[in-house]
């Protein structure tokens, strides 16, 4: 008889030992595989997570998904690429590191540019590949050979030189125009990476000649430069074109007595304003609000600016100079009381939007920064999906991406920060506005032909390099096998950011879309429906379960709760079921080895075993019926059906049937036929449980074996 195995199963024993076993197999690399006569290559991307990031429940959702496809397709025989890599993460890692530094009374201005790339880079080091260390301990099966960074040399001279390539066409253009400005990262953003908040305010009516109009934002007022009606607006169609005389509220003088003095304004007709939110006027404010700056745009209006890049009340706003936004709000709505030009002011929910990186307030403030033009890209990305050359999965989430194309602004790619790609832009000494765009400084100022000329200073949105993660880095050679990648997994709030970017690239360099596939898949939320967040102690550190549970328990748990789409309510539950069931496998292998002599081996490539006794014949028809049914669920993207269709067979069918009838009825045909079913159940629960599956069959009695992982599915 065989040695049963110690009971009960130990992660912490085997997932260390396996995962070396498999990196030293090099399998991971399908170069590796082509030995094994691999060809048909199954690629996949892994949305490089932020080089300041630590694994969470997201990415382990994401890269459980990713490896469960991955790992199912090497089995099968394809030349499977899982391609991994670390975003540079512009604002977040420059953040990180000007906080480490303040700590230690060190200024970054004072440190300059130079020494502060330094910090950075010596920070990367040291940091950067937690997070890739955090995926292996997962089991995630990444060709790590090709781990990419984005701001390794070779992927850094693509993102230049894209730039050059769409300034020359046309599509990059420099220009003044209200942008979303953070006022803590003190850098630009585009629209799509400000998120919104609920909040409540005040909505506050204040009176401008004839009109009354309803606004939030009352300190912005003295910015103003033309109220705006519907045209369709039959209140207000008799003003459309004039100019009307208003009473407003003086910015010099002493800040204690405030007084009013008059101007006018034009009032103008557009279809951007909705006459059914406040009095159906609006105050148009170019300098601070997008919306308004395109009305201005439309009409010719003047810009003027009143708040800085502080958040402060600038010198356009007077008297009001150097107040802090709210603190001016305060105040100008408590001067318009005292004048009488306040109607009203009642309670008001509205949107506020934030920075996505430090939740800041955003100010529109006026800027001159480099734009991409949308229009043309926009419809080639839509193009694809519409066709069908990419598809995503499910198809209710085409309607958001559609919109966001049909929508689109010109994208504001220019940030102010030190860290990332620095624009290849070279400005004329003697001429400020005056530039050239080349990858290298160039030799002589082709401008006033004296000066060296100047690099910008700003560096470029870290979604500008991120939109060519498809092919940036990658050598020619493994351009042409990888490109274009199978399928993409991602979460649903990346998918206009970083999806459809992706795809208007890959058209533009590769003339092929980047992946077949797009798979949204859910989010993880809190039991209570709540975010997950750890400032909020909502959140769960996927390290923390792999940690007491294992990692297949882990990702048995989250995929025994991904039944879909559908956002996942977390329940630990299922990561103790897993854990059970990992037990369940490893006991039952225990069981099994039992029954066969000890001195008997089989062929590594076991043949399906004849059978006479009933419940044996029955046992083999259920596991081709759950083969089946596996194969058409992780084809159709159902990981969780699949699972669940691979738990009923293994615990209820051959558990508490088959293994429990073997006891009462031994036999040699029982035995072979236990065998057979256990060897290809591990088969079928490898890219779910993948330690101790390989753990156990690398156990078994089998001649010339080599992994489970490159095993025939």
């Amino acid at each position: 008889m065989a040695k049963p195995k110690k009971k009960p199963y130990n992660p912490a024993e085997v997932e260390e030992k396996i995962y070396k076993l498999w990196m030293k197999s090099g399998y991971f690399n399908p170069d590796k595989l082509k030995k094994t006569g691999a060809k048909k290559p199954f690629v996949i991307l892994l949305p490089p997570p932020n080089v300041t990031g630590s694994l969470h429940m997201g990415h382990a959702l994401n890269a459980t998904g990713s490896d469960i496809l991955i790992r199912w397709q090497r089995m099968k025989g394809s030349l499977a690429a899982w391609l991994p890599g670390i975003d540079h993460a512009g604002i977040a890692t420059q953040r990180v590191v000007e906080k480490k530094l303040r700590k230690k009374g060190i200024n970054k201005l004072e440190l300059g540019r130079e020494k502060f790339l330094k910090e950075v880079w010596s920070w990367k080091e040291e940091h950067g590949d937690i997070i890739s260390g955090q995926l292996k301990k997962l089991g995630a099966s990444c060709d790590w050979s090709r781990n990419r960074f984005t701001m390794d040399p070779q992927y850094s001279k693509d993102v230049l030189e894209t730039f050059v390539h769409y300034h020359k066409k046309g599509l990059i253009y420099r220009g003044l125009r209200t942008i979303n400005w953070c006022v803590r990262c003190h850098t630009s953003l585009s629209d799509l990476e400000v998120e919104y908040r609920e909040e409540g305010s005040s909505l506050y009516h204040i009176k401008y000649g004839p009109f009354v109009v309803a606004t939030t934002r009352p300190e912005t007022k003295f910015g103003d430069t033309a109220l705006a009606v519907s045209p369709k607006d039959k209140r207000y169609k008799k003003y459309i074109g004039k100019e009307i005389e208003i009473e407003t509220l003086a910015t010099d003088g002493d800040l204690a007595k405030p007084r009013k003095i008059k101007m006018k304004l034009k009032v103008v007709g557009d279809t951007a304003v909705d006459p059914e939110f406040g009095t159906g006027v609006l105050k148009v404010t170019p300098a601070h609000d997008i919306l308004d700056f395109e009305i201005s745009q439309r009409h010719d209006l003047p810009i003027v600016q009143v708040i800085d890049r502080r958040g402060k009340m600038s010198e356009g706003a007077g008297k009001y100079e150097g107040m802090k936004v709210d603190e001016a709000r305060k105040k100008v709505v408590e001067d318009l009381k005292a004048i009488d030009l306040l109607i009203k002011e009642k309670p008001y929910h509205h949107r506020t939007a934030v920075c996505y990186r430090c939740n800041s307030t955003i100010e529109p403030l006026p800027s001159k920064q480099w734009f991409m033009k949308m229009d043309k890209l926009a419809k080639v990305a839509a193009e694809i999906v519409k066709k069908k050359k990419t598809v995503i999965i499910p198809k209710n989430f085409e309607k958001g991406y559609f919109s966001w194309l049909n929508n689109i602004r010109d994208w504001c790619i220019s940030r102010q920060l030190w860290w990332g790609h620095q624009l290849p832009v070279w400005f004329c000494k003697n001429n400020e506005d005056e530039f050239i765009v080349s990858v290298k400084q160039p030799a002589k100022c082709s401008v006033c032909k004296k000066c060296k000329p100047q690099q910008s200073e700003d560096v470029l949105d870290t979604w500008f390099s991120s939109a060519l993660w498809p092919f940036a880095g990658l050598n020619k050679k493994d351009q042409k096998t990888f490109y274009p990648s199978s399928v993409l997994t991602t979460a649903r709030d990346i998918i206009n950011l970083w999806v459809g970017r992706m795809i208007f690239s890959g058209i533009e360099f590769k003339k092929k879309t980047p992946f077949s596939t797009v798979l949204i898949h859910g989010t993880i939320l809190a039991k209570s429906g709540q975010r997950m967040s750890k400032s909020l102690g909502t959140g769960i550190d996927p390290l923390d379960l792999i940690n007491q549970y294992g990692a297949d328990a882990t990702r048995f748990g989250i995929i025994w709760q991904s039944m879909g789409t559908q956002d996942i309510r977390w329940d630990e539950s299922a990561v103790v079921a897993g854990k059970k069931f990992t037990n369940k496998i490893w006991n039952a292998t225990r069981f099994v080895m039992g029954q066969i002599d000890k001195k008997e081996t089989f062929n590594a490539n076991l043949k399906k075993p004849r059978a006479t006794k009933p419940f044996n014949k029955k046992i083999l028809a259920q596991l081709e019926k759950t083969k089946k049914g596996v194969e058409k669920d992780i084809s159709n993207y159902q990981f969780g059906q699949a699972l669940h269709k691979f738990y009923e067979f293994f615990w209820h069918n051959y558990c508490d049937v088959c293994l429990e009838k073997a006891k009462n009825n031994p036999s040699k045909e029982t035995s072979k036929v236990l065998f057979y079913v256990l060897v290809e159940s591990l088969k079928l629960a490898h890219p779910f449980m993948p330690f101790v599956t390989e753990e156990i069959y690398q156990s078994l009695p089998l001649k010339d074996k080599k992994l489970l992982m490159i095993k025939k599915w």
